[in-house]
């Protein structure tokens, strides 16, 4: 007896798991909750600017900020190299000797 009703509660528990996975989805359970991505990282610091509203002090810039203009930079210092040690664009020219043939 105390099998059975094991068993029956076994097959209920696994129908109502069936029948809530194809019940329709309510709008409000599709909105993704992202507890911890609050806005603005440490809310006690000051707040963080956008890098041109002051470029000489990027420690109070947003961090993609910083990240974008720091990767620029760097960029332009190895292109700026690779330039200068390979002396840029050389064009070749022929001379033509006029009065030869």
């Amino acid at each position: 007896m105390a099998a059975a009703r094991a068993a029956l509660a076994r097959a209920k528990s696994f129908s109502s798991s069936i029948s809530s996975l194809t019940s329709p989805v309510k709008p409000a359970q599709l909105i993704s909750r992202r507890g911890l991505s609050g806005g603005g990282g440490d809310p006690h610091g000051p707040p963080k600017i956008n890098c041109w509203s002051d470029p000489m002090s990027p420690s109070q810039w947003k961090e993609e900020h910083f990240v974008i203009v720091s990767l620029t930079g760097w960029g332009l210092v190895f292109y700026g190299a690779y330039k200068g040690f390979t002396g840029g664009k050389k064009e070749k020219k022929e001379e033509v000797l006029a009065g030869s043939t």
